[in-house]
């Protein structure tokens, strides 16, 4: 197992450095330069500053140097855990990450944790009744979560709460330390916005996958010893039909991250997917090749996690 650890994590070397490649020059290619919105955002000599003014700028960014040496700078700090100095907030980059870390984590994980909750009793009760009103009622709610977006449905709930409830989220974030109660609040709202599309994803899969292991000789054999429907579903089926449930719901991490950012916008939450919007509006360099090549690393962290997990969940599954 220490062995397969070493080789996985030994793998991310390459990925991150191909992430990173592809971030720095994406950003330098695409229109747009940070200096220009530092001092006006409009074309030298004609919005209050001059070519001198510009280079200068640039000269401070460390943007007038070449891209590859640019780049070998900025691994170079990466590799001191530096990742240089923001251009939108002048503090360093690692300290905005880290103040917005907790509420973007905070709301991934609950979100996951809701759809699960959610997701996996509605596809195993729609398996286990299959052709029944149940069972198309699950179907029907799981396709419409699915084809719902979640900016929508966001938009959909602060208007139904204000329009039929007269109550809107809280202004003004609050940490769960500072405030419980308007925390919860806030951070309710957008959690099962984001969980709801997931619950849907998760029965959906869930469904196909118990309706498939319902099939095999097993656990026609746990029928046939007597042992209760509940039994076998959970003891039998439900544990062999997690597998490809959880390879698929470790990879929709993304889609819930790529999610937040949208929905910490809608409800006005500062997290990683506003810091990520405000730094590309001011063309932040650093904050955006820092959130993208995080984001990357936590993606990789989880697929590792869940490849761990076959083994728990299949004793017969080793890793050489």
């Amino acid at each position: 197992m220490s062995h397969y650890v070493i080789r996985r994590l030994l793998l991310f070397v390459p990925t991150l450095i191909g992430v990173s490649l592809a971030i720095f020059i994406i950003m330098r290619v695409i229109p747009g330069d940070p200096a220009t919105v530092i001092l006006g955002g409009s074309d030298a000599g004609t919005g209050g500053y001059t070519k001198q003014d510009l280079q200068h700028v640039r000269e401070q960014l460390g943007l007038d140097r070449p891209i590859p040496v640019q780049y070998l700078l900025w691994v170079g700090g990466v590799l001191k855990l530096d990742f240089g100095t923001s251009i939108r907030y002048s503090s360093p980059v690692g300290t905005e990450i880290l103040h917005r870390v907790p509420l973007t984590f905070e709301l991934t994980a609950l979100s996951l944790v809701a759809g699960l909750a959610a997701g996996l009793p509605i596809g195993m009760m729609s398996a286990a009744h299959q052709n029944t009103r149940l069972d198309y009622t699950g179907r029907v709610l799981s396709s419409v979560g699915l084809a719902v977006p979640n900016f929508w449905l966001g938009t959909l709930v602060i208007v139904a709460l204000a329009r039929w409830f007269d109550w809107v989220p809280p202004l003004g974030y609050a940490t769960i330390t500072e405030d419980p109660q308007q925390h919860i609040q806030q951070i309710l709202p957008p959690v099962l916005v984001l969980g709801c599309g997931f619950a849907a994803f998760v029965a959906r899969l869930s469904r196909a996958q118990v309706l498939e292991v319902l099939r095999e000789d097993y656990v026609r054999t746990a029928f046939s010893k007597g042992l209760r429907s509940k039994t076998v579903m959970v003891r039998h089926a439900l544990k062999n039909a997690l597998l490809p449930v959880l390879t698929l719901s470790g990879l929709h991490v993304g889609v819930l991250l790529g999610g937040v950012v949208t929905i910490e916008l809608i409800f006005s939450l500062p997290g990683l997917g506003r810091l990520l919007l405000d730094a590309l509006t001011y063309r932040d360099y650093p904050l955006i090749q820092a959130l993208v090549f995080l984001l990357a690393a936590e993606f990789l962290g989880i697929n590792l996690l869940v490849d761990l997990a076959y083994s728990w969940l299949d004793p017969r599954i080793r890793y050489a």
